[in-house]
């Protein structure tokens, strides 16, 4: 089944930003947090690893909803595309890889930091963007002033939120979901303690969900 990008954004209060170090891990890794609730998570293309253990997590994982992230230009693109990807999540999106993005028919979270490339990206069809690096690019008072201007855009922010910070995001109307690090931090990833993962999943979702 293909979701839509708003669809996608509603899975979860948080998507879960993952560097994959040994692709052993990926597979256990998304089911950890499918277990704590979590039905979605991102892989970044930060690791030579990363697609490799993305696509495991598409074939042995497939109740989680795939994204990849980190994705710099179209060659990016079409390798997470075969790889399985759901969804595909861009840090910045430069004109050639929002065109990329927008032919590929992929739902995406093309990034943004200012309102001029929200406008762009708006013209292209886009709806829900990334917001990124949220906190050093105005956090949340930025996005409450854009939704003046722009109400029609929905955003996850991105980059310097923790579990505290992420509640004055989503009390926005323009926030469905923030992404953030914090549900499978390295050091949890490197120990393998997937059922400490899985033990902040639920934690999370129960002080972010009404």
């Amino acid at each position: 089944m293909t979701r839509s990008i708003a669809e996608i954004a509603a899975l979860s209060p948080v998507i879960p930003v993952v560097v994959v170090e040994a692709v052993q891990d990926a597979v256990p890794l998304a089911e950890a947090l499918l277990a704590g609730g979590i039905g979605i998570i991102e892989i970044t293309l930060r690791t030579p690893q990363a697609l490799e253990a993305a696509a495991r997590v598409a074939k042995a994982v497939p109740g989680i909803a795939l994204g990849i992230g980190s994705v710099l230009d179209h060659r990016q693109l079409a390798a997470a595309r075969d790889a399985g990807a759901q969804f595909i999540v861009t840090p910045g999106t430069p004109p050639k890889l929002a065109e990329a993005l927008a032919r590929s028919g992929l739902p995406a979270l093309p990034g943004s930091a200012s309102l001029s490339e929200m406008l762009a990206l708006r013209d292209l069809g886009f709806d829900h963007l990334k917001f990124f690096p949220a906190e050093p690019a105005g956090g949340a008072a930025y996005l409450k002033a854009v939704s003046g201007p722009v109400p029609e855009l929905r955003f996850c922010p991105t980059g310097g939120i923790d579990a505290e910070k992420a509640k004055a995001y989503l009390a926005l109307a323009n926030v469905p979901c923030v992404g953030g690090s914090w549900l499978a931090p390295d050091a949890l990833v490197r120990a393998r303690d997937w059922a400490g993962i899985t033990a902040r999943a639920q934690a999370t979702l129960a002080a972010l969900r009404p």
